[in-house]
């Protein structure tokens, strides 16, 4: 089983893809994680995406679909996999459409998860990064036990600078610009569907289940 799962910055991709990803035992492939990896390893497509991060430029998106394309056809992944907030516009899901015919695969599932811009400004301006591990808390919704402090391995925690409301606003008219193009992409397909992601963690994963499950 194939996975498309997108939505804006907050809307929670993240912890909703490992839930699903874990529930049908495929493999959670987050764009971020696969260039960390890329460039930590100093792999070839590694070394050609931090040439652009260093210069402060975008990845192109032949090196990022190199990067999807080098994790798909790995034995691990022979179950599937669940692409969490890729493609993010039309040219990277045109640009990956022809990667999975390219290996005789399919989308089965494309999910677009959907919230108010207050939301997730909300959301977003609470987030906390653990320095050390990376893990993820937020002050209202997941606070960590001891202020400040991670609860997995006891490092500090810290709001990343896009976190700020400012800049967050301007990240959601960005996105949104980029992204009503790839929802009239999608939106006409039998795999898309819709999850409102304003509910509770449980009750949006239970709808985001039942969609895969049909």
């Amino acid at each position: 089983m194939n996975i498309v799962l997108f939505g804006p910055p907050g809307v929670g991709k993240g912890t909703q893809g490992v839930r699903l990803a874990e529930r049908f035992s495929i493999v959670h492939l987050a764009m971020g994680d696969l260039l960390r990896k890329a460039v930590k390893d100093k792999s070839e497509l590694g070394v050609q995406a931090r040439s652009y991060m260093d210069a402060g430029k975008l990845v192109p998106d032949d090196v990022v679909i190199g990067m999807i394309e080098e994790r798909i056809i790995s034995k691990d992944v022979s179950n599937g996999f669940l692409l969490d907030g890729f493609p993010r516009n039309v040219a990277q899901a045109t640009a990956l459409n022809a990667m999975l015919l390219k290996h005789e695969l399919n989308i089965d599932h494309v999910i677009f998860m959907e919230a108010e811009e207050t939301c997730l400004i909300e959301r977003l301006s609470g987030r906390l990064i653990c320095k050390g591990c990376g893990f993820g808390f937020h002050r209202q919704y997941s606070p960590p036990e001891k202020d400040g402090c991670c609860d997995r391995c006891g490092s500090e925690l810290y709001q990343r600078d896009d976190d700020r409301k400012d800049v967050i606003e301007k990240r959601l008219k960005v996105y949104l610009k980029e992204t009503q193009p790839l929802l009239d992409f999608y939106s006409d397909l039998d795999v898309f569907s819709k999850v409102d992601a304003t509910k509770s963690m449980g009750e949006v994963f239970h709808t985001l289940e039942k969609s895969v499950q049909g």
